[in-house]
């Protein structure tokens, strides 16, 4: 029996494609006893897991010198948007080597979009 035969998954119309190496920033939503309110985070995605519950991707800032990592599910309803501030050009799929670098070593660079346009125009 396979998991998606027993549940009805459905993804987060909120979630653009997101690939590791792009910066975002992820609004959700934090309740409070009664209140509710929305808490941003932005950091650089470090994974991506896809599987049959809908999977969940990893984001990582460093925060006053710590690091700090925080996973979202993509069919999460507490995620309330999620934008991309920058896409990152990168050369693996898990980006784990970022915990042991920090300051200039931490950067990645920014994957340009003009190649990509000039491809279309011609």
């Amino acid at each position: 029996m396979n998991i998606t035969e027993l549940i009805d998954v459905k993804a987060n119309p909120n979630i653009p494609t997101l690939t590791p190496g792009d910066t975002v920033k992820i609004s959700t939503k934090v309740i409070e006893g009664d209140k509710e309110r929305i808490q941003v985070f932005q950091g650089v995605v470090i994974k991506i897991r896809r599987s049959s519950d809908g999977g969940s991707f990893t984001v990582r800032r460093v925060s006053h010198g710590i690091g700090v990592e925080r996973t979202f599910l993509f069919q999460s309803p507490l995620v309330d948007k999620v934008a991309v501030v920058q896409h990152g050009k990168v050369r693996r799929a898990k980006l784990y080597y970022l915990r042991g670098r920090s300051g200039k070593a931490a950067r990645i660079k920014e994957k340009r979009a003009d190649k990509e346009q000039n491809q279309e125009g011609s």
